[in-house]
């Protein structure tokens, strides 16, 4: 058995790249799916991927036992922001997105905060402000609210990535709190079968009058199978080994993949005030998680 240090630095590396991948499948999904088709179809898929897994590993028992908070944190965790950041990415780069959802540490911090009674203080609470400057100074650059070529207002995709961070700490402090001890594949499953649910009435209601093209189909099939499937057995796995807190950093190295993918695949720019603006973020994060720390207070 590999030592636990290096076992869950694999998994996040892998994924950090796998859910990379997931801004670029889900922007050439999205623009012949629509924003809920998109969405349902991703979990739906994931969820057809895993059952069986869960099934053969005998541990259905589980998904009986734990269904309720299941169905919840797979609201909280999948449905509500797969759908919102599915809508941004009709208007917004598949790199500002991601660099958005690397904010989730930072709200993960504050969630804790307030729910968990889990309060940051020195470094911790100069790192929420250094990294909410970040967001601030980022978004500001995005914040019209005006219809752009695509007819949709770049500003309320940044706040729809925002709103959708929030909801991923809030799922991550749910599940340390609700599911420990549940198994990672029980969890994966389950989340992904509780928002399926969730979504099927708006998704079919909102079903594109035509059917999508073959490389739609490809790059919702890919999310799904491998950026949700694969990857939330991943990271369910860094909760356990981690703690919610430190599993969500892994958005600190998903904007660089995304990046790299949004650059070679579709040809999209990464500006140098994006690049400012994450860097900011990511430090701040840093911070406020307790990974870097600098003496506050203190002669």
């Amino acid at each position: 058995m590999a030592p636990p240090g290096r076992r869950w630095m694999f998994d996040f590396l892998l994924l950090s790249a796998i859910w990379g991948a997931s801004f670029l499948f889900m922007r050439l999904a999205v623009v012949e799916f629509g924003t809920m088709p998109t969405a349902f179809v991703r979990v739906a898929i994931a969820s057809i991927v895993l059952l069986p897994l869960l099934w053969m590993r005998g541990q259905g028992q589980h998904l009986k036992r734990h269904w309720r908070g299941l169905v919840v944190i797979g609201m909280l965790n999948s449905a509500i922001p797969f759908a919102l950041f599915a809508y941004s990415l009709l208007s917004i780069t598949t790199g500002l997105s991601a660099i958005l959802n690397a904010t989730v540490p930072l709200f993960g911090a504050v969630v804790a905060w307030l729910w968990l009674k889990d309060r940051p203080t020195g470094s911790r609470v100069l790192g929420l402000a250094i990294g909410f400057l970040g967001v601030a100074m980022l978004a500001w650059d995005k914040a019209s609210f005006k219809p752009d070529a695509s007819g949709l207002a770049p500003g309320w995709a940044v706040l729809a990535c925002l709103v959708a961070t929030l909801f991923y700490a809030v799922a991550a402090n749910s599940a340390k709190r609700y599911l420990t001890g549940v198994p990672s594949l029980v969890a994966a499953t389950g989340s992904q079968l509780g928002a399926t649910l969730g979504l099927a009435v708006p998704a079919l209601w909102l079903w594109p009058a035509g059917m999508p093209g073959m490389k739609a189909w490809l790059a919702v099939i890919m999310v799904g199978v491998l950026c949700t499937g694969v990857a939330y057995v991943l990271y369910f796995r860094l909760i356990d080994q981690l703690g919610p807190a430190r599993a969500v950093t892994v958005t600190f190295v998903v904007p660089v993949f995304a990046m790299l993918y949004g650059g070679l695949f579709l040809g999209e720019a990464v500006t140098g005030w994006m690049l400012f603006c994450g860097a900011i973020i990511v430090c701040g994060t840093a911070l406020s998680t307790g990974l870097l720390r600098v003496p506050v207070g203190r002669r």
